[in-house]
């Protein structure tokens, strides 16, 4: 099949196209390689792409409504795996028109996108970060998900609502996946792991928040992008509108978590990136951050059921192979 992977110079979009360019699919992948982390590092994947035959790079804006429709008609794809947008929670507070630009306008490009020829087949990346403070966990797709408390959540929350109208009104097949924290090699500079990471390794204090009491779903890239792989051929259909079940939807519409389904807990974490150093952390305890929550746990029964896969990775197991990365990659620069 020919697919388009957006978001491809990212983390988790250039190890999706690698996957399935592996497969013997033809993979057209777009970035715009923005500044928001270190440009170099996503080069650096897309190098690790250049050598497959089957990839094919377009550096490309999502916000860039004439150049999107113009990609879609010319190439003509038979599914897309839409990961690009702008990321983190934080940055969202200070940088918000870029969220807007990117996570819904460039959202509703690539639903014309595949309105206008005849996708498939549409998955695409949401975030765990609509379930916003609830205290209900494991965090389950039909809870109530009406109060975010970042902008980004807000925005993602937005791609959902628009993804059902496009399904619905134009019958095209849309999976959303509600992802949960994603770590390993090429990981984000972003994100916990990486940060930790590199200030244990330099001696640097790393922050703390809430005093430690906090615990995320952590999930390995690769069995990440194997559930990504594998959702992508469990195409969803109409279902027969049932009034006492509000949450399900009659489009040919799903979402799903996508994460390990078993919170890690800070300390744990923490020890893991010391233990596979060999080096004991400085830490700093800091009060809760805005726009921060104190667990994420997803409920991925229904997505384990569709695609007949689990998670195999332990957090013990991933930050090592993530610091035996990070010293190679880092140590050659």
């Amino acid at each position: 099949m020919k697919y388009l992977v957006t978001g491809a110079a990212g983390f988790i979009g250039s190890s999706v196209a690698a996957k399935l360019c592996a497969a013997g699919h033809d993979v057209i992948g777009i970035d715009n390689i923005n500044s928001y982390y270190d440009p170099s590092l996503k080069l650096a994947r897309l190098e690790n792409l250049k050598p497959l035959e089957k990839f094919t790079f377009f550096k490309m804006d999502l916000s860039d409504k004439n150049a999107i429709a113009q990609l879609f008609e010319e190439q003509k794809f038979e599914r897309v795996i839409h990961l690009g947008a702008q990321a983190g929670v934080r940055y969202s507070i200070d940088n918000p028109h870029a969220y807007l630009d990117s996570n819904v306008n460039g959202h509703l490009n690539i639903l014309e996108g595949c309105r206008n020829n005849g996708i498939e087949h549409l998955v695409y990346a949401s975030s765990s970060s609509v379930y916003g403070t609830s205290n209900t966990t494991p965090y389950k797709t039909s809870s109530a998900v009406d109060h975010p408390i970042s902008l980004y959540a807000a925005t993602k929350r937005t791609n959902e609502l628009m993804a059902h109208t496009y399904s619905h009104l134009f019958n095209i097949p849309v999976t959303g996946l509600r992802f949960f924290t994603v770590y390993g090699p090429w990981g984000r500079p972003d994100m916990a792991p990486f940060k930790f990471t590199k200030s244990i390794i330099e001696g640097k204090e790393i922050e703390v928040y809430n005093n430690g009491d906090l615990s995320r779903d952590f999930t390995y890239i690769d069995d990440i992008v194997e559930s990504i792989v594998r959702i992508q051929d469990v195409v969803p259909v109409k279902d027969e509108f049932d009034m006492s079940r509000p949450d399900v939807s009659s489009a040919p519409f799903k979402i799903y978590n996508i994460g390990n389904g078993a919170p890690v807990s800070l300390a744990r974490f923490i020890e893991a990136i010391e233990t596979a150093t060999g080096i004991k952390a400085i830490k700093k305890f800091l009060p809760m951050q805005a726009g921060d929550v104190f667990t994420t746990h997803a409920d991925t029964t229904e997505l384990f059921k569709a695609i007949d896969y689990q998670p195999v990775v332990s957090i013990e197991e991933g930050i090592s192979r993530f610091v035996s990365w990070y010293s190679e990659y880092y140590g050659k620069r």
